[in-house]
């Protein structure tokens, strides 16, 4: 870690503040947080849940999550066009690698970089990132 950059420092510290805001999720099965960053600065963040309004129960009886439950990196992007901000150029930061859904808001947003620790189960979203010329780095936490 001794060798590491500025910039890796920074997406470390980033990803790790991303973890840290996935813990308000209330969410049972998976809790994912996303922080969009610009220019040194967070200007938006969000973390999977129900549409604002909602009750705070992301899985129905049967622990399957409700088809209306948003990701984290909609909410960051839904939050930041609510602000007033642009995300374009944008770096987002994210504990779980995109969907596909995500994905497609991620290039609408002009977001120009995306850095995630853990891997989704699919590999599609990451896919049409890179197909957009997104720049796409994973970075493993390891322990928090």
């Amino acid at each position: 870690m001794a060798n590491e950059s500025k910039q890796q420092l920074l997406d470390r510290r980033y990803l790790k503040m991303a973890a840290i805001w996935a813990q308000n999720s209330y969410c049972k099965r998976r809790k994912v947080g996303a922080l969009l960053v610009k220019d040194k600065m967070i200007i938006s963040d969000g973390y999977n849940g129900t549409p604002s309004g909602f009750e705070n129960e992301c899985e129905d009886e049967n622990n399957i999550t409700k088809a209306y439950v948003l990701h984290a990196e909609a909410n960051a992007i839904t939050k930041v066009a609510k602000s007033g901000n642009s995300s374009q150029g944008a770096t987002l930061y994210v504990t779980s690698s995109p969907c596909l859904e995500c994905s497609k808001l991620i290039i609408q947003a002009g977001i120009k970089r995306v850095v995630f620790s853990e891997s989704y189960r699919l590999e599609d979203g990451i896919n049409l990132l890179k197909r957009a010329d997104i720049e796409v780095e994973q970075i493993d936490l390891g322990d928090l």
